[in-house]
């Protein structure tokens, strides 16, 4: 039988061997064939995809959204406008998740300019403003 074994696959993919099943399992990889032994073969094809998968997740798509960018690349009729709806969508995201880092970074400045780094963890006020206080953002 020919074909790339799961190893070979992840190796040139970059990715460990579980992380190929779970994007198998997931719906993400067609269902390789398989030895008579029971082994995965994969086609060479698949390592492309694998790549393409793992480069969507390094910007911060998630799997839903990275099959939906998969059934784009083979849909009739979709264009590149509607990949681009897509990295705008997540472009807003990320911003979004920046500026909550950024609120939640000035609190904890706060917090820490607060302590001396002297005295008892009773005495803590960071862990005191945990405790008992609304912590402003």
């Amino acid at each position: 039988m020919n074909g790339l074994t799961i190893g070979k696959v992840a190796h040139s993919a970059g990715l460990a061997i579980d992380t190929v099943r779970y994007y198998e399992r997931e719906g993400l990889l067609e269902k390789p064939a398989r030895s008579a032994s029971g082994y995965r073969h994969y086609r060479p094809d698949v390592i492309a995809r694998l790549r393409f998968i793992r480069q969507a997740k390094d910007l911060g798509f998630s799997l839903s959204e990275i099959r939906e960018l998969l059934a784009l690349k083979v849909a009739p009729g979709k264009s590149c406008a509607d990949v681009k709806a897509r990295a705008e969508a997540k472009i807003a995201d990320v911003e979004q998740r920046i500026a909550q880092l950024n609120r939640m970074k000035g609190a904890l400045s706060k917090l820490a300019t607060a302590c001396s780094g002297r005295g008892p963890t009773s005495e803590c006020p960071i862990l005191e403003a945990m405790e008992t206080h609304e912590i402003r953002q």
